[in-house]
């Protein structure tokens, strides 16, 4: 999924990652406008209006290995009132190939500051890792990390793992790289069997996560430099299932995964008035 190399020291970091828990204090409703969203009431592919596409299957710069489809059925549809994103194993006489979907809203959905809300049922099995995520528009501050990256949700089922959800922050002073990303990995028992909100609240003054209403974490804005701080432009969301990789590859994969599905229940993204 990331455009970076996952190391046994970021495992590492992200065990003792600050997993503080406390009941969200969002102001009132009528503090919040809502200025987009997709509730998926409709049949068939995305939206073209909200949801554009990364394709290719060139590693992501992650060793992954499935190849991200556009416009395509098998990866990406609506029905039912929920999105289905999923990932496929296609096994021929010749070798074994992986489909899968990245879904962004660049271009359609850019914001700067906000809340930002996914309702979604997380995908289950070894060797695939199911991400709810934000990257910057434009690349004003550099490449990856220096450019930063919001981590609302990742799941994937390595052997310690796999009732974890992992909500990070990224930046050219917190990576992995370094070993010093800042984030939350919270306990869920089974997260692929039940639907749960998944969001940030994202200010000039640092960004809460939360699951479900709770605060997990909070990403203070150290007013610093732009190395520790570059969430002062706007971002847009990406959803997808990776396959392989360094990290959610790192066990092997299991055939019996696939396919692997997430659910999308609604995106909802709302904006001080």
């Amino acid at each position: 999924m990331k455009k970076y190399i996952v190391t046994a020291l970021s495992l590492l970091g992200i065990l003792v990652m600050n997993a503080c828990v406390q009941k969200a204090d969002h102001g009132q409703k009528d503090d919040w406008e809502l200025v987009w969203a997709d509730e998926f009431d409709y049949e068939g592919l995305p939206d073209d209006a909200k949801w554009s596409y990364d394709v290719g299957s060139h590693g992501w710069g992650n060793r992954e290995l499935q190849n991200y489809l556009a416009k395509d059925t098998s990866t990406a549809y609506v029905h039912d009132g929920k999105l289905r994103i999923k990932a496929n194993r296609i096994v021929t006489e010749k070798d074994t190939t992986y489909t899968s979907v990245r879904m962004v809203t660049k271009g359609k959905g850019d914001w700067k500051y906000g809340r930002v809300e996914v309702r979604a049922k997380t995908s289950k099995g070894k060797g695939v890792l199911a991400a709810i995520w934000m990257l910057p528009t434009d690349h004003k501050h550099g490449d990856w990390p220096q450019f930063g990256e919001i981590d609302i949700m990742e799941h994937l089922s390595l052997e310690n793992y796999q009732d974890s959800i992992f909500q990070t922050t990224h930046t050219g002073a917190y990576n992995h790289l370094k070993g010093t990303q800042r984030g939350a990995r919270t306990f869920i028992k089974n997260p692929w069997e039940d639907f749960h909100v998944y969001s940030v609240e994202w200010s000039p003054e640092g960004i809460y996560y939360l699951i479900d209403g709770v605060k997990r974490y909070h990403f203070p804005n150290e007013s610093k430099s732009v190395d520790e701080w570059p969430f002062d432009v706007p971002f847009h969301l990406l959803m997808n299932i990776s396959v392989g990789g360094n990290w959610e590859g790192s066990e092997g994969i299991d055939p019996a995964t696939f396919p692997a599905e997430m659910l999308v229940d609604y995106v909802r993204v709302y904006q001080e008035k």
